[in-house]
């Protein structure tokens, strides 16, 4: 992280005030940072060096391949299943939450994911816990071919109580012009929809999700119902699927119109995110392989289908607008690159 940090007092007077004294620990800072410095570096690409220590990072898009770039920026958070995290003590998934809700959404727009940073804010600054954040978060990184080549840590008690803290990320990417998604003017009536499988819940939702355990009665460390090797915490905070590698190769070979990150909102108000005003996206709903964790919250927490369906994403992680003749193409790529995907809707002229 490229956070700067304040320069130590050169004399305290006896009994005066002191950073430390007030809850900021400087030291604890520069400790974290030595502990992230080889996790960036893993997520070296071309174009990025992922050094980190200045006051900002650099990214060269011709050393990337881009000839004339359109660039895509997206920011996200963790949403309150960091609430989860911090009950449970497991802080090494989240930050693939982070960036996989900001490359997602840039893959989305045809985008391939260039360099990330990361903001962290906390009560008190663990240099231990710290690494187990940002490790993730390098671990998306990695994942999606993306370089991490700053952020910022933030200690500020009085804002944050205990081991509260807050994640936030910003991605960049690019397309070469003329190559952004959708691409409105190539989509017609009769294009199919490809569902391609969530890992779980994600990262939405997850306050009702908390509501939902609170009425049953379980502890984050009883066996989950819907997975019972592990516990129930573990198994919500499955991390959110990254699509990069599976999807990007696809828009390259422009097998793609369109894409939608099915978040918050789920399967009703992300769909119509890429599409023209005069088509309508028709969602089969039967056609959708319903994941346990969703067939436990709906029927413990008796929550009506157009709430599961507007809340999470009932098991569809991104949506695929393509060609029908190229269906049968796109799903056989996927699948070979480790994707469960299937046709899930179609789209159709609005009347």
């Amino acid at each position: 992280m490229a956070g700067d940090t304040p320069s130590a007092s050169k004399s305290t007077p006896e009994g005066g005030l002191t950073y430390a004294g007030s809850g900021v620990d400087i030291d604890a800072g520069d400790a974290l940072v030595d502990r992230i410095k080889p996790l960036a570096a893993s997520t070296r690409r071309p174009g990025a060096a992922a050094d980190l220590g200045g006051f900002g990072g650099a990214f060269d898009l011709k050393a990337a391949g881009y000839d004339d770039p359109i660039l895509i920026s997206g920011t996200d958070g963790v949403g309150t299943k960091l609430k989860l995290a911090i009950a449970t003590g497991k802080l090494d998934t989240v930050g693939i939450d982070l960036v996989a809700m900001c490359v997602n959404d840039i893959l989305a727009q045809g985008a391939e994911p260039l360099f990330f940073l990361d903001y962290l804010a906390t009560s008190k600054l663990d240099p231990t816990r710290g690494a187990d954040i940002v490790a993730g978060i390098a671990q998306g990184c990695r994942e999606s071919g993306c370089a991490l080549i700053g952020g910022e840590t933030a200690e500020m008690p009085g804002m944050y109580e205990g081991e509260d803290f807050d994640l936030a990320g910003f991605v960049v990417g690019a397309a070469e012009r003329g190559r952004l998604l959708p691409d409105h003017d190539a989509m017609t009536d009769g294009d199919v929809l490809i569902g391609l499988t969530s890992s779980g819940v994600h990262s939405n939702g997850f306050s009702l999700v908390r509501k939902v355990a609170d009425h049953t009665g379980l502890t984050w460390s009883d066996p989950a119902p819907f997975q019972p090797d592990t516990t129930l915490g573990e198994a919500l905070l499955a991390p959110t699927r990254l699509y990069v590698s599976t999807c990007l190769p696809l828009i390259k070979a422009g097998l793609v119109k369109g894409l939608a990150h099915i978040t918050g909102g789920g399967l009703v108000e992300n769909p119509p995110r890429m599409l023209p005003d005069h088509l309508s996206a028709n969602i089969d709903y039967e056609a959708i392989d319903s994941l346990p964790v969703f067939d436990w919250l709906q029927e413990a927490g008796q929550i009506a289908d157009a709430e599961m369906h507007r809340t999470f994403n009932c098991g569809i992680g991104m949506l695929l607008c393509v060609a029908a003749d190229r269906a049968e193409e796109v799903i056989s790529r996927l699948a070979q690159s480790g994707e469960t995907a299937k046709i899930i809707g179609t789209l159709s002229a609005k009347a």
